[in-house]
């Protein structure tokens, strides 16, 4: 594989939101400010312009039952998916520099939890969530996906669209035996094969453990080598401890490693991109100032 370009992306939404003073508490987590404090979403958009982000994610992660509710999903999640999708959209074009937008699909039955996925109510949940944001995006991201059956439960309702299909998935904090892996168990190298299948434009590894990821972009390279797929690899990790199998994602908030500070960070990142990947950014915890760090330094 050649070296793709270098495309910086955004960083985590739910922390900076709380940093500022938005907002913000369980279950709704980041979705709160969508009704609550709009304003500030679009200001943590615009912060991570300002530090270099050239792709933006909408603020919709948190739109599912799990975070909002049964009865509030069912009544405002198309509308607050919208919200999402234009706050991300008048930030980027606000630039106006070429920064795109891409739609946030999160895991729709709660992160990190592949057991509690439910393909008989994929249509339902991932429905409002396309509708909403369609408008305004310039590709669809389905992250922190825990598990090959949903990635391809998600990329199946796509719109035909034309707009390219990213796909991220979260990995096993700790390799047991040496192979990088899924939440599922599942291998990276058979979620590679996956994604090819699928004809995602680029493949990453997110709200993950950067010690894991370095692993998981050798796997996913090899197998697009293999298979002499022209597909980007990227990476943005978080910077909270390890986490134990029975958590689930934003659950709480973790406290923050220390040693994840921008240079820190910059540090993992470096790496990723001698490895091959070409889209970085952060996830839960990394801020704009560690996207700053990036663009000064790669």
């Amino acid at each position: 594989m050649s070296e793709q370009p270098l495309i910086l992306l955004d960083g985590g939404m739910g922390r900076e939101l709380q940093r500022r003073g938005a907002p913000f508490r369980q279950p709704e987590w980041s979705a709160l400010a969508l009704t609550e404090a709009p304003e500030q979403v679009e200001a943590v958009h615009a912060a991570y312009i300002a530090s270099g982000s050239r792709v933006i994610t909408s603020n919709s992660y948190a739109v599912v039952p799990f975070h909002i509710g049964e009865q509030r999903f069912a009544a405002e999640g198309r509308a607050l998916a919208e919200r999402a999708g234009q706050l991300a959209r008048s930030a980027a074009d606000k630039a106006g520099n070429g920064v795109r937008v891409a739609g946030s699909l999160p895991p729709l039955f709660g992160s990190y939890r592949p057991d509690l996925f439910q393909p008989e109510r994929v249509t339902e949940v991932l429905t409002p969530l396309l509708d909403g944001l369609a408008p305004h995006v310039d590709l669809w991201l389905a992250e922190t996906q825990s598990a090959i059956a949903e990635a391809r439960a998600i990329h199946a309702h796509l719109p035909k669209d034309g707009k390219p299909f990213w796909l991220s998935f979260t990995l096993r904090d700790e390799d047991v035996d040496e192979v990088p892996r899924l939440r599922s168990g599942e291998p990276v190298a058979e979620a590679a094969r996956a994604a090819a299948e699928l004809g995602v434009e680029v493949l990453l590894f997110n709200c993950s453990q950067p010690e894991v990821i370095g692993d998981a972009i050798d796997a996913a390279r090899d197998v697009f080598t293999s298979l002499g797929a022209n597909i980007a690899i990227g990476a943005y990790a978080n910077a909270f401890p390890p986490q134990p199998e029975e958590a689930t994602a934003n659950d709480g908030l973790d406290p923050l490693r220390e040693d994840l500070d921008p240079p820190g960070y910059l540090r993992w990142v470096a790496d990723w991109r001698a490895r091959g990947a070409s889209h970085l950014g952060g996830c839960c915890g990394i801020g704009p100032e560690h996207i700053a760090e990036l663009a000064r330094r790669l």
